[in-house]
């Protein structure tokens, strides 16, 4: 029983700061800002909360715009056996697949085929600290310290400002945690025997695969050179050349299982926006972690809480909360200071290159001058990840030196250390802050400085009675728990304060103005007059089709017609200014009716003679646009354009003939396009996310296009025979169609 004590004890811990989901039904999952921010969710309470219901963090929304409605679609499409290979719900069409932050081969979304999606992707939430500060129990156990200094390392680690931070995203923690794993496979394969060898190889390259399927490129990334550097460094030390070669082949083998995911990612990589389109690292103050927030390491709400509404601080608190408990803090900086052994060196390296890196200085920034590919768009702060877990295993360290060290007067220097630092932000509060600090900011902060002090005044006498209890007896054993359960509640209520635990039916609700949308005749799009109503990706959760979208990765092309859309010029350049998000909102312009948007949204009256207000819930108005194009249709003419700036051109010059005439580019035999088709029906068969099969008729050779995003992936077949798909509108799909009756399938490839 003793043997299991600990995981125990760490499951206890992580299920206590989940009770609320437990025994409450609360989910943890931000829903609240859906309900609370957003029409037309909001009028759903206008009679119970008529100014919208409250949120707790406004900070946490990215899970429900982003996570949720991609890992929902990868999850109905894999439940009819389909490989979620395109979202045809938002940016008129996108890959989904190759966005990487969907997750489509993560293996614990098997969670969401047993499951409700909401119960499920809580569980899936829930189990990144458990697996977190299990792997990384095991981990220190494998270094041969103390139960009581490992334990205290993983909950650090599980409850860190690096994960609260991001543990709702459902991506970036599971993609962070399986590193303590890693880890411990690379020491078993380099000392154990040939049968353990290959055990703890095959625990080693699927613990890579899950982390690299589990979402998040950029901290798996961060993970991949530090496993890479430890392995590196654990061979040179066991002096261990021949296991360079196994080492080589493992890696060899994890890159291959992981290209179904790696091939679309980076094909869908070259085809975005991604370097053209983010905000210029420079002008940024919050692109790197800014040297005052380091305070957050000793008292992680000092310039306030995005949940209690009084942060004050640079930009995103999220991205600059590294703080892992105050006992952890000292027993860290306790192992740098103290002990002289491997370990701590390779630790202590980490965490001060992944801080260098993360701070604005020289070394820092170097990448970003040289412009270093896929660097250059990574944003630093998110090296918290490694500064987090480094400082987590070095508290281990630190705690079990200090239980082993006769001579434990050392730990005073710490003490020392850290009381100086307390005093010295207390007396910058109290007597120096002059005119650094408002009225309001001087309040938050003395108010989130008082716990912090406490703690850290009870830590220190209860260090201080330890250093001069010699004995090891049953007083000193009391007082090492009393002061790893101080963590834990610190921990806690650390995480609690910042965490939504929110009522199940905020979930994505139903509403009347929804439900009137889903029932009509499909396949159309809709759009919103106001950035309140529906915000992207939305519409995905509810199968509806808009030109909107948030993602990291979109396609260039569809970025350049957008930013030209909203200019209301012909000018594509970058940037785009959207940033991640685009959210057309002129339904006037002549391409909403070429892309077939049908629906507009708006929260106040509409008077143009195209849009027709067809229903309202005394709140949203809805509004048909009478001169939407077909989604699909045959033209009359086609332009042929030599460049993309010759295709937009010629687009907003014929303006309101797109439904006639079609710009096509990258044609290499301009014989094939003449200027004359003949007109035909067509009828929609199918349309689901990754095939579109279509019924036509014309009584001539005709040119079809179809205002899905065009992308190399996609292929067409005319009555089973393939045929070349153009690109069309600068961002769409034609085909050449011959006369009489054919059916056509446009149909999505892995790659």
């Amino acid at each position: 029983m003793k043997k299991f004590l600990p995981f125990i004890l760490v499951t206890v811990v992580v299920a206590i700061f989940f009770w609320q989901f437990f025994f409450k039904g609360l989910l943890p999952i931000p829903s609240d800002t859906i309900v609370g921010l957003y029409y037309p969710f909001r009028e759903a309470y206008f009679k119970t909360n008529p100014n919208g219901l409250p949120y707790k963090n406004f900070l946490v929304t990215d899970p429900v715009r982003q996570q949720i409605p991609w890992r929902n679609l990868v999850t109905d499409a894999e439940k009819r056996l389909t490989i979620p290979l395109w979202n045809p719900y938002n940016f008129a069409g996108t890959p989904l697949l190759a966005n990487f932050q969907s997750a489509a081969f993560y293996p614990l979304n098997i969670l969401f085929y047993i499951l409700p999606f909401n119960i499920s992707w809580s569980l899936l939430i829930f189990l990144q600290p458990l697996l977190a500060g299990i792997f990384l129990y095991l981990y220190l156990a494998h270094l041969r310290l103390r139960k009581i200094a490992s334990l205290l390392g993983a909950i650090s680690f599980a409850f860190s400002g690096f994960f609260v931070a991001w543990l709702e995203w459902g991506t970036i923690l599971n993609a962070a945690l399986w590193l303590p794993l890693i880890l411990l496979s690379i020491d078993k394969i380099t000392e154990k025997s040939q049968v353990s060898k290959m055990r703890w190889s095959l625990v080693f390259v699927l613990s890579l695969i899950f982390s690299f399927f589990a979402g998040h490129i950029q901290f798996f990334f961060y993970l991949f050179i530090f496993t890479f550097l430890y392995a590196l460094a654990r061979l040179v030390l066991a002096k261990n050349k021949k296991s360079l070669v196994y080492f080589a082949m493992l890696f060899l083998v994890v890159f291959i299982l992981t290209l179904p995911q790696l091939v679309p990612t980076f094909k869908f990589i070259t085809l975005s926006a991604r370097n053209l389109d983010l905000p210029a690292w420079q002008t940024n103050p919050g692109w790197f972690l800014p040297w005052q927030n380091l305070i957050q390491f000793l008292a992680p709400d000092f310039f306030g809480n995005p949940a209690t509404l009084n942060y004050y601080g640079i930009w995103n608190y999220g991205e600059f909360i590294g703080y892992i408990g105050i006992l952890p803090l000292i027993m860290a900086f306790f192992a740098l200071f103290g002990r002289k052994d491997k370990k701590t060196f390779l630790f202590g390296v980490a965490f001060f290159l992944s801080l260098i890196f993360a701070l604005p200085n020289f070394l820092a920034k170097l990448p970003f001058q040289l412009n270093l590919p896929f660097i250059s768009t990574a944003q630093p702060t998110r090296l918290m990840f490694i500064t987090d877990f480094s400082l987590s295993v070095l508290a281990a360290l630190g705690l079990d030196y200090f239980l082993e060290n006769k001579n434990r007067r050392q730990i005073l220097y710490v003490l020392g250390v850290m009381s100086l630092l307390f005093i010295s932000l207390w007396f910058f509060i109290m007597i120096i802050h002059g005119n650094i600090l408002s009225a309001a900011s001087l309040s938050v902060s003395r108010q989130n400085l008082i716990l912090p002090t406490v703690i850290f005044i009870v830590v220190m006498i209860l260090l201080t009675i330890l250093v001069f209890h010699r004995k090891d007896n049953k007083i000193s054993r009391m007082l090492i728990g009393t002061l790893v359960f101080v963590t834990i509640i610190e921990l806690l209520r650390f995480g609690w304060k910042f965490e939504p635990f929110i009522n199940k039916d905020y979930f994505f609700p139903s509403t009347s103005v929804i439900s009137f949308l889903q029932k009509q005749k499909e396949p159309f799009r809709i759009m919103s007059e106001d950035s309140r109503i529906f915000p992207p990706n939305f519409s995905a959760m509810y199968k509806l089709q808009t030109l909107d979208g948030y993602d990291p990765l979109y396609l260039q092309r569809y970025g350049e017609l957008m930013a030209a859309f909203k200019r209301g010029n012909q000018d594509i350049s970058s940037p785009f200014g959207f940033n991640r998000i685009i959210t057309p909102q002129n339904p006037t312009s002549g391409i909403v009716d070429l892309l077939g948007v049908k629906y507009v949204l708006s929260l106040d009256e509409i008077k143009n003679p195209k849009l027709k207000l067809v229903f309202t819930d005394e709140v949203i108005r809805v509004y048909e646009n009478i001169i939407a194009f077909p989604r699909a249709f045959f033209v009359d003419n086609t332009l042929i354009a030599n460049s993309k700036q010759e295709a937009i051109n010629a687009l907003f010059d014929l303006n309101n003939s797109l439904s006639k005439t079609a710009v096509v580019e990258n044609v290499q035999n301009k014989n094939l396009l003449k200027p004359n088709w003949s007109s035909g029906q067509v009828t929609f068969v199918r349309y689901e996310d990754n095939k579109v099969v279509l019924e036509t008729g014309n009584s001539g050779e005709g040119f079809l296009v179809l205002t899905d995003s065009f992308y190399p992936t996609w292929h067409a077949k005319i009555d089973g025979k393939e045929t070349r798909i153009y690109l069309t509108d600068y961002n769409f799909r034609g085909i050449i169609v011959p006369k009489g009756e054919h059916t056509i399938e446009f149909y999505d490839t892995l790659f």
